[in-house]
């Protein structure tokens, strides 16, 4: 192939490869044990890299150097660090590769790109091949790393709390010591592209004492209480360190295994909206109940869009108390399945639950007037066969906007 034509051809891939790059993210699943608004930021430059690396690769033949993949080795070594199997994390290389060489095989246009595809299938194993190898291999150096074993052993530990398991055997060392009785702080995150949670993550990890476990909704803290506290001054410690809903987070970056944050604070970044479900296990054996508690407190935070961060059983117990409903929450939901073709008439509802039923109230945040309101909570009645002026009708139909709101959030405790 002419040189003119090869370059013509290897840049329209390049172009096209760019455009299937971000998909990626909506394409490959995410990680099982890591929430995605964690990892999302590292995931995306990682693809980019990737990417950009390769087409240098097949454009000079020239194999990259271990500078020029570091930073895609640490990105990988992060998600490690985080307690994803190394085979997981490797695994994303083939599963992208394979995603962009297919897009770029269907679309290739003219015979050059075919050809040039065909020639580079080798390159692309070898550059696969050179990058899990350089990731694996820096996985093993670092394993016997006083840090990330240190950091094996507290997840391992809040494992066990976690799962009503002892955890002594796990601490056979002076620098971790197990607590009696913890704070269970289960945080859940929402969805808002372009931010970032690992400023808060170092937030909580940089806490004394603490256990910390991601999964793929967030992660869960068990935060020791020393004797005499009931919780509350653990649970205020950790409220001053949860930055303002929606503002700026500006938090110092903690080595792996530090506890104190350094001198400097690093730069502002906007976190990923977030919700923290708390309760107190007064004994270690208490810890899965209260674990699941806290996971429910963390999920009505996500699902209902609450304006409070900390979600606390005695502020939610209406709420809970459905939440919990298992099975029947369905259809507790279909309740309002009558109102589905009825906007008008769900938004007045809705209103009308929110203003505490009051019908004035109702009428005025809608801007219409107060016979309007009658006539459609009338309606209402007639459509659902409850009627909202009646306390136990009006807490069923309360009950079925916290279900269905649940179910659309796909409640997951």
């Amino acid at each position: 192939m002419q040189a003119r034509l090869r370059d013509r051809a290897l840049e329209e891939l390049y172009r096209r490869a760019v455009v299937a790059r971000d998909d990626i993210p909506a394409s490959v699943p995410p990680y099982r044990t890591l929430p995605e608004p964690l990892v999302a930021t590292g995931f995306e430059r990682g693809t980019k890299l990737n990417v950009d690396l390769f087409f240098d690769f097949v454009r000079s033949g020239r194999v990259p150097t271990p500078e020029e993949t570091h930073e895609v080795v640490e990105i990988a070594l992060g998600r490690v660090r985080d307690g994803e199997p190394l085979e997981e994390v490797l695994g994303r290389y083939s599963i992208g590769a394979q995603y962009i060489w297919s897009r770029l095989k269907t679309t290739a246009a003219t015979e050059a790109e075919r050809d040039l595809l065909n020639d580079a299938a080798l390159a692309l194993l070898q550059y696969i091949t050179l990058l899990t190898t350089r990731i694996a291999t820096a996985c093993v150096q670092r394993a016997h790393d006083p840090r990330w074993e240190l950091l094996e052993r507290r997840r391992a530990i809040a494992d066990a709390l976690l799962t009503g398991h002892d955890p002594i055997e796990w601490a056979d060392e002076p620098a971790i010591s197990v607590p009696d009785a913890f704070l269970v702080a289960v945080f859940r995150l929402g969805a808002a592209r372009g931010s970032d949670t690992s400023e808060l993550r170092h937030r909580i990890e940089a806490i004394p004492g603490v256990f910390l476990r991601l999964d793929s909704g967030g992660w869960t803290a068990l935060l020791p209480l020393h004797p005499g506290d009931d919780g509350s001054a653990t649970l205020a410690s950790l409220s001053g360190r949860l930055p303002t809903q929606g503002g700026p987070l500006i938090a110092p970056r903690l080595a792996v295994g530090q506890t104190t944050p350094p001198a400097e604070p690093a730069r502002g970044v906007t976190p990923a909206p977030f919700w923290v479900g708390v309760a107190t296990a007064d004994c270690r054996a208490a810890v899965p109940e209260v674990f699941a508690e806290a996971r429910v407190l963390a999920e009505l935070g996500r699902c209902l869009d609450r304006s409070q961060v900390l979600c606390r059983r005695p502020d939610l117990m209406f709420e809970y108390t459905v939440a919990a409903g298992g099975p029947a929450r369905a259809g507790l939901a279909a309740v309002l399945a009558p109102l589905d073709t009825q906007p008008l008439l769900a938004e007045t509802l809705a209103v009308f639950v929110d203003t505490g039923f009051n019908q004035l109230a109702t009428a005025r945040l809608l801007n219409i007037h107060r016979n309007t309101v009658t006539y459609r909570l009338a309606r209402v009645h007639e459509l659902t066969a409850l009627d909202p002026h009646r306390p136990t009708d009006a807490m069923t139909l309360s009950a079925a906007r916290i279900a269905r709101r649940l179910e659309s959030a796909s409640f997951a405790p």
